[in-house]
């Protein structure tokens, strides 16, 4: 049997262990693994090749992935998906791991409603905003990248007495700022899912200054794009020289941490063993209070991922 795996959208770490595992243990299966290069455009190119141990030795501790993404504005013509599932065909592929976030999702269910494809979908973003699941390959190594500059950020900070906003990625969910401001103690946190109530802020941070204190940590989503709004309202109403530090894609990048290889794994294997036994599934994999999950994907793409409560509870001047 020939099984295929596609990386698709935005890049993740964690996605090489997940490639490596699935082609160890697709062999071990006593079947054929495949890679499909370069995510939905590459399907639509037919860029499809069989895969070997070689192809994955020593990846385990890289970022990104050694068969490539991309997003497709083709696959949303019908006959670019045709063309992609005759590319499949000339390989007898009919099962696919699919590597990506809600966007591959929806691509892959449309996918599946028009032609006879099985696949199942493994959350790999670093946003970590996928329906039906607490956690998403990528998002720990990420949480590590961001924490070690927001580390050096604020040594800087504290020795001229300045405020620094610091911009983490994460589109419309706010799990990664949130998370970065509770674990690094900073004294401001801006997310999408809560209002920042500055006349709060501001009362504890002039207190705050009034005792001493000698520089204050903004982090800002970038998806409530107020990162210049912050900054001037610490410069006008807190009185504090603000720097702006956006953190771009170094947030996608990185040596994938023990957490996201492991979680890679158990992630790939499960669901290696679900497209084995079904003849015709269409799922992903969550992993919730401990355990890992499956669902269908009508169910996963039509839900809406929030942020747990207990995270925004911890978080400061928000109404």
């Amino acid at each position: 049997m020939a099984i295929a795996i596609i990386c698709s959208g935005g890049d993740a770490p964690g996605m090489n262990p997940a490639i490596k595992k699935f082609v160890d243990y697709v062999y071990k299966c006593e079947q054929t693994p495949y890679f499909i290069y370069d995510g939905l455009e590459g399907m639509i190119d037919g860029n499809i090749k069989k895969a070997d141990h070689k192809d994955v030795a020593g990846i385990i501790h890289i970022g990104g992935a050694i068969i490539g993404s991309s997003r497709s504005k083709r696959f949303y013509e019908y006959k670019y998906r045709k063309q992609a599932f005759e590319n499949l065909q000339k390989h007898d592929i009919n099962k696919i791991i699919v590597l990506g976030g809600d966007g591959s999702y929806n691509a892959f269910g449309v996918f599946a409603k028009e032609f006879p494809i099985s696949f199942i979908g493994i959350p790999t973003t670093i946003d970590n905003d996928i329906y039906g699941t607490e956690y998403c390959l990528g998002v720990d190594t990420a949480l590590n990248v961001i924490r070690s500059a927001v580390d050096s950020i604020r040594d800087t900070a504290s020795t001229f007495k300045r405020a620094f906003v610091v911009e983490t990625m994460g589109r419309e969910c706010g799990y990664l700022a949130a998370v970065t401001a509770i674990s690094s103690g900073a004294e401001v946190c801006v997310i999408p899912e809560m209002n920042f109530n500055k006349k709060v802020a501001k009362h504890y941070l002039k207190k705050d200054i009034a005792e001493g204190r000698r520089y204050i940590l903004a982090i800002v989503a970038e998806g409530t794009k107020a990162t210049t709004d912050i900054k001037e309202w610490l410069e006008n109403e807190i009185g504090m020289e603000t720097r702006i530090s956006v953190l771009g894609h170094i947030q996608r990048g990185g040596n994938p941490t023990v957490h996201d290889r492991m979680m890679a794994f158990e992630f790939v294997v499960r669901g290696v063993a679900l497209l084995l036994k079904e003849e015709m599934i269409h799922q992903a994999i969550g992993y919730q209070n401990g355990d890992f999950v499956s669902m269908e994907i009508s169910v996963v793409n039509s839900g809406k991922y929030s942020v747990p409560d207990n995270i925004l509870k911890d978080l400061h001047y928000l109404d």
